[in-house]
């Protein structure tokens, strides 16, 4: 696994990989155009130093800048494909995680919802800095130095030594303090997920935290793990400080080498270092403008090389998203399915990750109401999944209408279905369009009939009241009888309701008890999930299932 993860970062670009080979092959001549810079500036130097110039004033200032636009223009477009890439990359990668999470269910211990948000939204924007300036400045090194340590050596051997023995310094001291870099990287991005999937949680359970008084140890609890993650966040960020100054120390080691040899040389102090004959002034200067020239590629690859320790800590993110189990959401087909909604389980068998789960067969008859009994854990969600379509069943048949519950069936299915799930979530609107289309009177009746309409009323916009996701200004039981009337403005034929009266107190559990039962009075069945043995004993039937 972990030479695979070694690897991966290149292989997450693969999408992109022909325009970020375009764009290093640009900003390598975009590179070796500042030779050419070079060249006039030491023509012009030389020139004054021992008469007469090359050439004429005025043809070394159209050549400077002849070459020097020639880098600019060469540089520019090298970054623009390169940032071009990068976006292109991170909106496959965006666009693949929200196609999947859309198609299908995790299978239990799968990873968190704030785990994955935060992959989506904030790591994959890290992908940037390692596509646009690591992979060009690890191209620009294996090709500028060679090109600069050849001329060196064509005209002093004692200046190409120079380069040979402290180039590889730069790399070889990043190769140490990059394993340090890329093991901090992933532990704060791990960090980061960890502290987004509580976030989530303690959102979810806010209205719990305030009925235990629980609200100052959780804020300390939170606040430890920020205070960790920002150590973490340190962490990395003396890594890279660290390997900045290592550089720029290297660096100016050698830049300083080479220009204490060509200033003893051009006052005639050292003879040696040639080929036999004496290096000229022109010559000399230009091999000093080299040398930043030779170790800038260097220098950007490593101080590049944190970017790629993140790229890697993400991709190994993405690997691990990928890998996560999964269960497709039934669907694809577009049969229909009429008739009287008529419920029917024949030997069903679910796995839900390491866990087998067997349900006893029963049959749920239009207007009917069904309640599963189990104990925590023991498979009364994923039954609901099931019956929805979302997960497929390891064996056994779910009939539906007379019909097999099948990828050609499902989304029909599903349209004659209603949904209540545990956890209450809002699209960011009204809670008039919460519920339903907003110029729809049923709406309304909707309302009343689920028993909330009086707290529609004390609200700040009553029905234009903005909910956010989580159901902002709604306790639990008010979001949970919310849910029921946009159930019953959608007249289900079937009314799948995962824990109702879960964490109310008996007078609003009463509430969406006979909100549930109105519901069934008016021909919709009901299939509930619940520890409520009250609302179990008003149902119909009671269905008690286990896992094997």
């Amino acid at each position: 696994m972990e030479k695979n993860s070694k690897s991966r970062p290149e292989a997450i670009a693969a999408p992109v990989k022909s325009t970020l080979r375009l764009a290093s092959g640009l900003a390598v001549l975009s590179n070796l155009a500042g030779l050419g810079q070079a060249i006039m500036i030491a023509a012009a130097l030389g020139g004054m130093l021992v008469p007469p110039m090359v050439w004429l004033p005025w043809q070394i200032a159209l050549g400077y800048l002849g070459f020097s636009a020639l880098r600019i223009g060469l540089g520019y477009l090298a970054e623009g494909r390169a940032f071009a890439a990068a976006d292109r990359l991170i909106r496959l990668l965006r666009q693949e995680i929200i196609d999947t999470e859309a198609r299908t269910v995790p299978r239990p211990g799968g990873g968190g919802v704030g785990a994955t948000a935060a992959l989506a939204v904030e790591k994959l924007d890290m992908l940037q800095p390692w596509l646009t300036r690591f992979g060009p400045a690890k191209t620009r090194a294996m090709v500028v130095p060679l090109v600069i340590l050849a001329i060196a050596f064509w005209y002093s051997w004692a200046i190409g030594l120079v380069f040979l023995l402290t180039g590889p310094l730069i790399p070889v001291a990043m190769a140490f303090v990059g394993v340090a870099a890329q093991r901090r990287s992933r532990s704060q991005l791990a960090k980061v997920a960890s502290l987004n999937d509580a976030l989530m949680d303690r959102l979810t359970a806010l209205l719990d935290i305030r009925v235990l008084d629980a609200g100052p140890h959780v804020v300390a609890d939170f606040a430890q793990g920020a205070g960790r993650l920002k150590q973490r966040t340190m962490a990395v960020l003396k890594v890279a400080f660290l390997s900045s100054t290592l550089l720029e120390l290297l660096a100016a080691m050698g830049i300083a080498l080479v220009a204490i040899y060509a200033g003893l040389a051009l006052i005639g102090q050292v003879s040696w270092g040639s080929y036999g004959t004496a290096i000229s002034p022109q010559v000399m200067v230009f091999l000093l403008l080299l040398a930043p020239e030779f170790y800038q590629p260097l220098r950007d690859m490593s101080a590049a090389w944190h970017d790629r320790a993140s790229g890697a800590a993400v991709a190994a993110d993405i690997d691990a998203w990928r890998a996560t189990a999964r269960d497709p959401i039934m669907g694809a087909g577009q049969a229909e399915v009429t008739g009287p909604t008529t419920l029917a389980l024949s030997g069903l068998v679910l796995r839900r990750g390491e866990r087998r789960i067997a349900y006893p067969d029963f049959t749920l008859e239009p207007g009917q109401s069904v309640a599963i009994l189990g104990p925590s854990g023991a498979g009364k969600s994923s039954l609901l999944l099931a019956v929805a379509g979302l997960i497929a069943p390891e064996s056994g048949e779910i009939t539906c209408s007379g019909q097999p519950l099948t990828d050609a069936t499902a989304q029909a299915w599903r349209a004659r279905l209603g949904w209540m799930p545990q956890r209450l979530h809002f699209m960011d609107e009204t809670l008039r369009q919460t519920v339903g289309q907003s110029a729809d009177a049923q709406i309304d009746h909707a309302l009343t009939r689920a028993g909330v309409a009086e707290v529609v009323a004390a609200l700040p916009d009553q029905d234009q009241t903005v909910l956010g996701e989580l159901g902002g200004g709604l306790s639990g039981g008010e979001a949970r009888r919310v849910t029921l009337a946009r159930a019953i403005y959608g007249k289900p034929d079937l009314l799948l309701a995962d824990e109702p009266t879960a964490d109310l107190d008996a007078e609003t559990a009463a509430l969406v008890t006979e909100g549930l039962l109105r519901l069934q009075a008016e021909g919709a069945s009901l299939l509930i999930a619940t520890h409520d043995a009250e609302l179990a004993a008003r149902l119909d039937r009671i269905i008690e299932v286990d896992q094997l």
